[in-house]
């Protein structure tokens, strides 16, 4: 934890988790409630399409610097991966959560005085047990695409990585934006809660990915692609970071790419 509390690029990483959540929440919310005929189909197509082109024009943007997870579900499967540190994991996501409440209250300042709508994560005629299922496999399938496209033992993918996460992301909400307004996102689900002091059944909108991110990286990693590492190398993964992640005496410190498959 040391080594990445001194080091210029993890700060670095924390302020563009910071940026690009506050600009994926402020595109992708304003996508959602700028449309007076939120009750129509084709509402749907245009919110998930917002999302997954925000996701994957950020990732594309960021992904050098921070990985670009903009998501706390995706950090906490990065984690549960082992591939980022525990110190690095807390830090992202108050990032994000940051960078949400900011977008959230910034969208709130500019929608006209005669609409509420904020994009607001609310249960569809569904119990709050069916949405932390809905949510579960909607972010299972983002995390395990993420990880999956990321992997650096992977010399197979090609085509644009970042467009692929996108396009999972607009596809979880194809599937549950009928059923809970679609979170897979406990930061994107926050920031609107927080702005309009409305936090009914939020924590649905919590359990449900996070579990559907930790799931994705175990599913992953221990049943479909095993990885080899010894427990002390992962032990010192969480606790550190990746080995050549930082070099706190160089002036020009290099973060990992999450975001590459190579």
């Amino acid at each position: 934890m040391k080594r990445e509390f001194k080091s210029k690029a993890f700060w670095r990483a924390v302020l563009a988790e910071l940026v690009g959540m506050t600009l994926f929440i402020f595109l992708s919310i304003t996508a959602a409630v700028g449309n007076i005929n939120n009750n129509n189909p084709d509402q749907e197509v245009k919110v998930a399409l917002a999302f997954g082109l925000s996701i994957a024009t950020l990732a594309q943007t960021l992904g050098h610097i921070s990985g670009a997870h903009l998501n706390p579900a995706v950090t906490l499967g990065m984690l549960a991966s082992c591939q980022i540190s525990v110190f690095k994991a807390v830090m992202y996501i108050v990032a994000q959560m940051l960078g949400a409440a900011v977008a959230s209250g910034i969208v709130y300042g500019v929608i006209p005085a005669s609409s509420n709508a904020l994009g607001l994560n609310t249960l569809n005629n569904i119990t709050p047990s069916q949405g932390i299922g809905v949510e579960l496999l909607a972010t299972f399938q983002l995390v395990l695409c993420v990880i999956a496209t990321t992997d650096k033992r992977r010399r197979d993918v090609i085509g644009s990585v970042p467009l692929a996460i996108g396009l999972s992301v607009c596809l979880g909400h194809l599937a549950a934006i009928s059923f809970t307004g679609c979170g897979i996102n406990p930061a994107r689900s926050f920031g609107p809660a927080v702005i309009l002091n409305n936090f009914e059944n939020h924590w649905v909108y919590w359990v449900g990915p996070m579990c559907g991110g930790v799931a994705a990286a175990l599913v992953y990693n221990f049943l479909l692609y095993p990885r080899l590492d010894d427990f002390p190398d992962r032990m010192k993964v969480l606790l550190s970071g990746p080995d050549g992640d930082y070099d706190v005496n160089g002036p020009d410190d290099t973060t990992a790419v999450e975001m590459s498959s190579k």
